[in-house]
């Protein structure tokens, strides 16, 4: 099982985001982690884990590095039974906020992973993407992170910007390959409505050459690639468990839980959920529904599909991708050999 809390408070809003995150409400923060901590109680009831059973706690957002170490205790003390003894426990962090004393207190707390965004190391690209850190700044906060002894450090990258050349893309990822990760995400640039690139013309670069030479590059430097964007020698427990659906806790405002065929979710504006932690909105998914979304995640990832999967007529369409070499069967197992047009194939067996 996993376990995923979001943190809603951000340093500043990017111009291409569109999740759900504040930067205006930071004196919540307080009662916002005692509202997490009554709904993680909770939640561990309605999906009722034994002790040891979470293998990996997710802490995203937002920025969870805007909260002091010391207001996350509660939170890990609690949940801290739970946390199998080899639990990969992941936290976000930008790095104008990721200060030694947060890095220090949160490795403390037993957060063995760190998910930098830092998105580039080009001055521009930083400014034109709203990042409030500079290349300098992210460099040496992972530095930092793995003078601390964190286990593993990721990074992501934003690729498909107006700004993007090969060369630009080239430079950061010859400054990434020289710190010390083990993992690392890119990401092709999405306009989503009310962001402000939703309202600009010209901020994407849509090029596919350019998309997929950046990949290639990753790959070339020793990242293996094991999802559609993520990249690693070492590949995040957490990523995976949500390919191969497993349950997870979703804990804070605006965060989604999954049990058997339902998915939960707690209210996205913070004071809502701060006057009724416990309160979620619940979707059932019939079989249909989980069937597609597993053909969808499989074609995204290494995960694969079982060949049992899929129907008979599913069956005939993966039967000609494997001939056409757009899928590849190995031990009962079929495996997408193209992550870029993945959409396009589930879509294909599934129509």
């Amino acid at each position: 099982m996993l376990a995923y809390l979001h943190i809603p408070f951000c340093d500043s809003k990017c111009h291409y985001c569109a999740f759900n995150s504040y930067v205006d409400k930071f004196d919540l923060k307080e009662r916002y982690m005692l509202a997490s901590l009554e709904q993680l109680s909770f939640e561990l009831e309605r999906f009722t884990p034994q002790k040891k059973s979470i293998h990996s706690l997710f802490i995203g957002g937002g920025t969870p590095s805007t909260i002091s170490s010391k207001l996350f205790e509660p939170f890990f003390k609690h949940i801290k039974p739970f946390l199998s003894d080899d639990a990969e426990i992941t936290s976000e962090a930008n790095p104008n906020s990721a200060t030694k004393e947060w890095l220090s207190g949160m490795h403390a707390l037993g957060v063995n992973r760190l998910s930098f965004g830092v998105q580039s190391f080009d001055e521009a690209k930083l400014k034109f993407l709203g990042r409030a850190h500079s290349a300098k700044s992210a460099q040496k906060a992972i530095e930092n992170a793995s003078t601390l002894g964190f286990k593993h450090i990721s990074l992501d990258l934003i690729y498909g910007t107006a700004l993007d050349t090969p060369q630009l893309l080239v430079n950061d990822l010859e400054i990434a390959s020289k710190l010390p990760i083990d993992h690392l995400s890119a990401y092709a640039l999405t306009i989503e409505e009310h962001t402000p690139f939703f309202h600009r013309n010209n901020v994407a670069n849509t090029s596919e050459a350019l998309a997929k030479s950046f990949v290639q590059n990753i790959i070339d430097k020793g990242f293996l690639q094991y999802e559609i964007s993520n990249f690693g020698s070492y590949q995040s427990v957490h990523n995976k468990g949500y390919w191969e659906h497993q349950n997870y806790l979703g804990i804070g405002s605006g965060a989604v839980g999954f049990l058997n065929q339902e998915r939960f979710y707690p209210s996205k504006t913070i004071e809502t959920y701060l006057q009724n932690p416990l309160h979620v909105e619940i979707e059932n998914l019939s079989l249909e529904d989980l069937h597609v979304e597993k053909i969808f995640l499989g074609l995204r990832s290494c995960i694969g599909i079982d060949l049992a999967l899929f129907s008979p007529k599913e069956r005939a369409n993966v039967d000609l991708l494997i001939r056409e070499k757009k899928l590849t069967c190995k031990e009962g197992k079929v495996f997408n050999n193209d992550y870029f047009l993945s959409d396009e194939i589930a879509l294909y067996i599934t129509q």
